[in-house]
């Protein structure tokens, strides 16, 4: 199968089959280019239930990470997430005026901070994730459930053996 095929023409179209063709490498292509463009459709997908929402992906993402994983510190949720500081602690500083989260010191250093979700950024969370999860099986549909179950295996596998500091969000 080659990696990258041309669109035809009008012209060259007939009543009885009409090709659609992929434009750009195929699934041959490097593992980096197709869990970038996955990421991608993904992004726009559930991005945009967050945004009808007035929130941003990465907004919802933060929301999401905080409703799964209770009790993390700033530091702990920034690597968790692959967000530097800087960048969490401004998320979390708008999140926190709009009164979707609140911080508390933690109790295992009371020099941390712990963000949780306030019940208006719960509830916030979860409208959105029931639209996103929707979007989300509109993305996947064309793959095999028992492939998925791999994937998500397999994916978390990888982010799962890294100490990344970069940014994914």
């Amino acid at each position: 199968m080659p990696t990258s095929r041309i669109a035809e023409s009008d012209d060259d179209k007939t009543d009885e089959t009409q090709a659609y063709f992929l434009l750009g490498p195929g699934p041959d292509s490097e593992l980096t280019w197709l869990l970038h463009r996955a990421a991608q459709r993904l992004h726009t997908a559930v991005g945009a239930e967050a945004e009808r929402h007035g929130l941003t992906l990465r907004d919802h993402i933060l929301l999401s990470a905080l409703d799964k994983t209770h009790g993390l510190t700033q530091i702990e949720l920034g690597r968790a997430l692959g967000m530097d500081k800087t960048t969490l602690v401004a998320e979390l500083d708008r999140l926190e005026k709009v009164g979707l989260i609140e911080r508390h010191a933690d109790p295992r250093d009371r020099r941390a901070r712990s963000p949780a979700l306030t019940a208006d950024g719960d509830r916030l969370r979860a409208a959105i994730a029931g639209k996103a999860a929707h979007a989300e099986q509109l993305a996947v549909q064309s793959v095999d459930p028992a492939l998925l179950g791999h994937l998500r295996d397999a994916l978390y596998s990888i982010i799962n053996t890294t100490e990344d500091p970069g940014s994914c969000i």
